[in-house]
């Protein structure tokens, strides 16, 4: 397993753990990506146990980065709406990324849009 990809995948649980639950959608979405990975079930099941006792890891490349803080907002939005606190964590991770206040805003609502155009109605 590639502890860059395995670092990711623990920084997307700690973006779902932060509103204190995981949403069944956004467990869905997490065990998909697991199996993208090529995470293991029972890997997946023990990380998703202890998804609050991860400390965010910051990826060291730009373009890991930029893929990161997609990632996280795609994972935030699956249940339609971002909680106060995904949104904080979001803005937090995206600062320590080196992503200014307009360019996370510009992410997040081509995100927005994308969304939209997915579920119109």
């Amino acid at each position: 397993m590639n502890p860059t990809k395995l670092e990711h995948f623990r920084n997307l649980i700690s973006l779902a753990v932060v509103d204190g639950k995981i949403e069944e959608v956004e467990r869905v979405a997490l065990s998909k990506i697991a199996y993208e990975q090529g995470i293991p079930l029972d890997r997946l099941n023990v990380m998703l146990n202890k998804g609050d006792e991860y400390a965010y890891l910051i990826p060291q490349n730009m373009e890991d980065r930029e893929l990161q803080l997609e990632q996280m907002i795609t994972l935030a939005l699956i249940d339609g709406e971002f909680a106060q606190a995904e949104l904080e964590l979001i803005s937090m991770v995206a600062g320590k990324l080196g992503f200014t206040p307009n360019e996370l805003d510009e992410i997040i609502q081509s995100h927005l849009k994308i969304k939209e155009n997915q579920n119109p109605g």
